[in-house]
């Protein structure tokens, strides 16, 4: 799956798309010609797309699994608990109340020598069944609310200097996470001061089980 050495963004990415958000596919796609709507514009619904399915009768569609959130939970803690044994990395953090990642805790671990694969699941994929166990059994999600917070965190980082953090698209009914838009030739570096400044001053832009995608 890897075209090179993945960031440690572009790992969560990829495993965090599985269990929280399946529906999610990376794009380097993002609104208007220069890769985004400019600071500090926003827009109070997500665009249409020629492919979107109808919406509901309140005008927002749901994404995720079927599952009910005890049942979410469950689920995720057996996929860390796949995590701690068979992934080796002892100290994976417990799932939220909620059932998502805590991918803060789950980045500091991914940083020690040795666990890089803590944000991927695993050396080749070795809890991918518990992955999709727990993927199925996320609760239904809002795309309208998904969209207006990943486009209002992208927003965010571009104004604590994050320049090229590119704006959330939708593709099909489904929303598309923003962030680096070219994580081959990347302007985005997840280890830079002002990076993390930004995120920090972010975080709560999203919401849970959010933080993982862009």
């Amino acid at each position: 799956m890897d075209i090179r050495t993945p960031s440690r963004s572009a790992g969560r990415y990829r495993l965090a798309a599985l269990v929280a958000l399946p529906v999610l596919v990376l794009s380097a796609a993002c609104g208007g010609e220069d890769g985004g709507l400019k600071t500090g514009e926003e827009v109070a619904s997500v665009p249409g797309d020629p492919g979107n399915a109808p919406s509901d009768s309140k005008g927002s569609g749901n994404q995720g699994g079927a599952g009910d959130k005890g049942a979410f939970y469950d689920a995720q803690m057996k996929y860390v608990q796949c995590m701690r044994g068979k992934a080796g990395i002892k100290d994976f953090p417990d799932p939220k109340i909620s059932g998502y990642l805590d991918w803060t805790k789950i980045d500091e671990i991914a940083r020690k020598p040795g666990n890089e694969e803590a944000s991927k699941g695993g050396k080749n994929g070795v809890c991918g069944k518990e992955m999709s166990a727990a993927m199925r059994l996320e609760p239904k999600r809002d795309v309208q609310k998904e969209y207006e917070s990943l486009l209002s965190h992208a927003t965010c980082m571009r104004k604590h200097g994050v320049s090229t953090f590119a704006n959330p698209t939708m593709s099909g009914g489904n929303v598309i996470p923003g962030g680096d838009a070219n994580p081959v030739a990347s302007s985005i570096d997840p280890e830079s001061p002002v990076y993390k400044r930004a995120r920090q001053a972010c975080k709560d832009k999203l919401l849970d089980g959010l933080d993982g995608m862009q």
